[in-house]
């Protein structure tokens, strides 16, 4: 699985847009099913399959070449927004006595980080108590335990991406809201599969983007995945279903199925959304992750989308992009605590070795050192 192979990465990455002209498929006409397995399509589309040796005329996006040893990305270097808001308080704090302002700075800096009023309080109330005990004496003392404090919240969740090899197909599916970079994660996480030797097919749930299906054509190439795809403004529950029957009857080990983006707030596109989920589980195989994709610089507005998202699909693992890029990476310890929804993966770069499985010692560590 990923978590054992994020430094096996297929040495390319997509960049800028992406466009296909001239691409040749097997045009494949579903014959209708029972009502019991068969979406309740108003809109079912002809689904188009491809096979790794049918496509032949994408169009390659341009691409960066990279290194093939390239190490797995420093967290400590890669999430510096975040790190240097908790390490220019903590340098502060550790060189004086503890005061009222040491309580007010620590609180304001998990704040800025959005980690919540609820945890931050839960965090530094035992702290004061423990400083009123005379167990902790000096500034340095305090950070020291917040740091142990902070950890424990993270330690103690099952971050495996499932993958059972001897029962096929496996389903993956991600959803989250517009332009979280769900394609791309699903390309990022087919790239590090296909190093371990993984069958895999794409299905381009995502109907409605424009290029959406293209764009995920392109990461099936890079990764040799089959794959399948429903007409523009198709019904999304058909490709995911169609998606799976096909992995089915080729024996594939995986499938990724895309999801159109989508506001939290938007009930009848959550309902879609659920529909998805429940014509996946009709499909042949299981649906072992759910894979919510969140941008980290949302901050608090992550957690409100992972509540309504665990609500509708039975969220199993998140994704959080951006990381690299954020100064609100506390919204792993909201979404976590508040939710119990585990941060699975992380995005620290561009690249596909870049996409890493979340270590909590490692995250917490960098922002106290």
């Amino acid at each position: 699985m990923l978590a054992e192979s994020s430094t096996n990465l297929v040495p390319f990455i997509a960049a800028g847009g992406v466009g296909v002209v001239g691409v040749s498929f097997l045009v494949i006409r579903r014959s209708r099913r029972s009502t019991s397995q068969a979406p309740d399509a108003s809109k079912v589309a002809e689904v188009l399959v491809t096979d790794r040796d049918d496509a032949t005329n994408v169009a390659t996006p341009v691409a960066t070449e990279i290194a093939p040893h390239v190490e797995a990305p420093n967290v400590r270097e890669r999430a510096g927004r975040t790190r240097s808001l908790f390490v220019n308080a903590f340098q502060s704090i550790r060189s004086r006595n503890v005061d009222a302002s040491t309580w007010d700075e620590l609180e304001e800096t998990l704040l800025l980080a959005d980690i919540g009023i609820g945890l931050a309080t839960r965090l530094l109330d035992p702290l004061r108590q423990s400083v009123k005990d005379g167990d902790l004496r000096s500034g340095d003392e305090v950070i020291q335990a917040l740091r142990t404090a902070m950890t424990a919240q993270l330690s103690s969740t099952d971050r495996t991406l499932h993958l059972d090899a001897a029962e096929t197909p496996n389903v993956w599916l991600f959803v989250g809201v517009n332009g979280v970079g769900k394609t791309t994660t699903i390309g990022k996480i087919a790239t590090a599969e296909a190093a371990r030797g993984t069958s895999e097919l794409m299905a381009a749930g995502d109907t409605f983007r424009a290029a959406a299906a293209e764009q995920l054509q392109v990461w099936a190439e890079r990764s040799g995945a089959s794959f399948v795809r429903g007409a523009e403004g198709g019904d999304p529950a058909s490709v995911i279903f169609d998606g799976i029957q096909s992995a089915a009857a080729k024996g594939v080990t995986l499938v990724l199925g895309d999801t159109a983006g989508r506001l939290q707030n938007k009930s009848n596109l959550m309902e879609e959304l659920k529909k998805v989920r429940r014509v996946a589980d009709k499909a042949p195989g299981t649906v072992n992750e759910v894979l919510l994709v969140i941008d980290a610089t949302t901050g608090q507005n992550g957690l409100s989308q992972a509540k309504e998202f665990a609500a509708a699909t039975d969220v199993t693992g998140v994704v959080l992009t951006k990381l690299d890029g954020s100064a609100k990476g506390g919204i792993v310890f909201a979404i976590e605590t508040d939710l119990g929804i585990p941060v699975k993966l992380v995005g620290l770069g561009e690249s596909a070795e870049d996409l890493v499985v979340f270590d909590p010692a490692e995250f917490v560590a960098a922002l106290f050192e």
